[in-house]
């Protein structure tokens, strides 16, 4: 299954806001970032 995050990064570009912002404010570990980097299956009980 193909999955893609670009809409995410969009977003996070459009508000000047960083990964590690995402991380602190979803409360996500790093690992779950890489993940999300590489466009691997996340599973949505993590986010």
């Amino acid at each position: 299954m193909l999955i893609s995050y670009n809409g995410l990064w969009k977003l996070l570009i459009d508000k000047n806001l960083k990964k590690v912002d995402l991380m602190e404010r979803l409360k996500i570990s790093s690992s779950t970032i890489a993940k999300i980097s590489k466009n691997e299956v996340v599973s949505l009980r993590i986010l």
